[in-house]
């Protein structure tokens, strides 16, 4: 799997070698071999016998770049790989630079960081010194062609097979054979560093566009948020042995509000990953609506669902438009402001030096009122599921018993139904859902409304009164 390191260097680094290669390397390639062509011509009309060892000295040249050319090639792979990990040091260690300085792990980081470096340099200076070698081989077999030329030309003066003025045109034309191979083979050499990145970015070209990229599939009249997991299993590729779905079956109905809740690793959020279709069951099937989720178009899917994780993703642009972000119709500033009061955040909102075109930075705005920010941008889309993955950890208390009612009054509304899905690990958030469902070891271990499960004094009862003692 490409990490994002090594997927911005192909797409940085790697594209610019690429686009090198096509718009100078390849043309001056066939340029020279031209004029090199040209010469040789030239040269066996002038003196065949003197036009050999000039030749065999191209050829010498051209057995030395072979050997030196498999190994820049190598070298040019390895610079790219250390060049991407370096590059994903970087990228991680920014992104969590806030867990760096709180650890005082600046020193490890940069480690790790010079490691790779380190590795850069040394096959940089090794294909520094061979490319040296090279240029070096070069040059003594040109200066050795020009003598050599000289005296054959001067012997061949003396015993009339050559005027001095064809002399002179054979070792103007030696110069140019000579300096055209050289510049075919040096702009190889560029060529082969180039190869290695090439490859990269011609095997990301050469991927199958994945179906979340797709448009295809049935999209239906209407969602009504209708949805059935039966006999789904789950496990992570990297961890076949470890199942985190066990043949799952739940049935959720449409305008119902469902929480599911258990200790963490149960698969709560692999059920809204496999039903946002971002992971795909190893068996089983969810149907929606009646219909197999896989058949159904995936863009059109993810556009009447409402999604809010548990860490809010802004982006750098003003709150207007994270609040508008994937809206798949248009919206009036109005749609907005309703949203993000619905959301209870019209009113921080507005006390922003620049209200909703305030630029979102993550120093500005705490984690409660990022998570807001979410909801409103979920709640603006109108969803027919709304899909709430530890939604409500960042909020305050009174914020959280605002949006309680909210999503209740969203789903009673009459214009549209909307189920709801919590996943939730604060509880109080939940007891008014119509079913609460409790999972532990990827399967179903209870099911119930609050009052049922509590009377059950299972797991749910446990996890009820382990909180009430943590917030006591």
């Amino acid at each position: 799997m490409e990490t994002v390191g090594s997927l911005t260097n192909r797409l940085g680094s790697d594209c610019q070698r690429l686009s090198h290669v096509i718009g100078n390397d390849i043309h001056l390639i066939i340029r020279n071999a031209i004029q090199g062509t040209g010469a040789l011509i030239n040269l066996l009309t002038l003196s065949w016998p003197l036009t050999l060892p000039t030749l065999i000295i191209c050829s010498v040249l051209a057995i030395i770049f072979s050997i030196y050319g498999r190994y820049q090639k190598r070298a040019a792979k390895l610079m790219q790989e250390f060049n991407a990990c370096a590059n994903n040091v970087a990228q991680e260690t920014l992104s969590l630079m806030r867990t760096v300085r709180a650890y005082g792990t600046e020193g490890e980081e940069v480690e790790r960081y010079k490691r790779w470096l380190d590795e850069l340099a040394f096959v940089s200076i090794r294909e520094s010194a061979a490319y040296g070698l090279w240029s070096t081989s070069f040059l003594t077999l040109y200066r050795f062609t020009q003598v050599l030329a000289v005296l054959l030309g001067g012997i061949c003066i003396m015993n009339s097979q050559l005027s001095p003025e064809q002399l002179t045109k054979y070792i103007l034309y030696c110069e140019w054979l000579i300096y055209a191979t050289w510049r075919v083979v040096d702009n190889s050499s560029s060529l082969l560093q180039s190869i290695g990145a090439c490859e990269k970015v011609f095997h990301l070209m050469d991927l199958l566009p994945s179906d979340q990229f797709l448009s295809k599939g049935v999209k239906l009249q209407r969602l009504m948020g209708n949805i059935q997991f039966v006999n789904v299993s789950f496990h992570y590729p990297s961890r076949i042995s470890v199942p985190i779905l066990d043949r799952l079956n739940l049935a959720i109905q449409a305008d119902e509000v469902v929480a599911i809740v258990g200790l963490s690793g149960s698969g709560k959020s692999t059920i809204v990953n496999l039903l946002l279709r971002l992971y795909q069951p190893v068996s089983g099937q969810i149907y929606m609506d009646g219909l197999p989720l896989d058949e159904l178009d995936i863009r059109w899917l993810r556009e009447k669902i409402g999604f809010v994780g548990q860490e809010p993703d802004l982006f750098n642009m003003d709150i207007k438009s994270n609040i508008k972000y994937g809206c798949p119709r248009e919206v009036k500033d109005e749609d907005i402001e309703w949203a993000a009061k619905q959301a209870h955040a019209h009113e921080f909102i507005s006390s922003l030096p620049h209200g909703y075109q305030t630029i979102v930075d993550n120093d500005l705005l705490s984690g409660g009122q990022k998570q807001q920010i979410a909801i409103a941008r979920a709640i603006l889309r109108d969803p027919a599921i709304l899909v709430l993955d530890e939604a409500t950890s960042a909020l305050d208390a009174e914020s959280e018993h605002y949006l309680k009612g909210v999503f209740h009054g969203l789903r009673n509304e009459s214009r549209s139904k909307r189920t709801i899905i919590l996943i939730a690990h604060r509880l109080s958030t939940i007891k008014t859902a119509d079913r609460i469902v409790v999972m532990d070891k990827g399967r179903i271990i209870e099911m119930g409304d609050h009052t049922e499960l509590l009377q059950k004094g299972g797991l749910y009862s446990q996890l009820i009164g382990a909180q009430a003692e943590s917030m006591a």
